[in-house]
């Protein structure tokens, strides 16, 4: 079955990095478009990030352009996000997600069960 495992989370200060990876089982990874979301306490989801199947077109949300780069490893069936310039508000529990064929980034079917960043000082 369809698995996503992210992981890379954690607490960074205001204006730290991290990179966020999420491993991927059960589908063909190359074929599908995949997206990141993210879901602060006490808000729905919001979309972040999405890429292409061939990893050539990227997407990002008002909120993180410039901050952020997603990126994927199709050999190993990998989805990464690059975060810089880390903000308290990016707190949130991040998800990536499978984006449903033929539809918009933020149109997904599934998800993981996500990896908590923390932007605090």
């Amino acid at each position: 079955q369809v698995q996503l495992l992210e992981s890379g989370g954690g607490l960074v200060q205001p204006g730290g990095s991290l990179r966020l990876s999420c491993a991927t089982s059960g589908f063909t990874f190359s074929g599908y478009a995949m997206s990141w979301v993210r879901q602060a306490p006490g808000k729905g989801p919001e979309w972040v990030s999405g890429i292409n199947t061939d990893g050539d077109r990227r997407y990002y949300a008002d909120s993180v352009k410039g901050r952020f780069t997603i990126a994927r490893d199709n050999a190993k069936n990998t989805l990464y996000l690059q975060m810089n310039s880390l903000k308290p508000e990016d707190t949130a529990l991040y998800f990536c997600a499978r984006v449903r064929l033929g539809l918009a980034m933020s149109n997904y079917n599934y998800r993981g069960q996500g990896t908590q960043v923390t932007v605090s000082s």
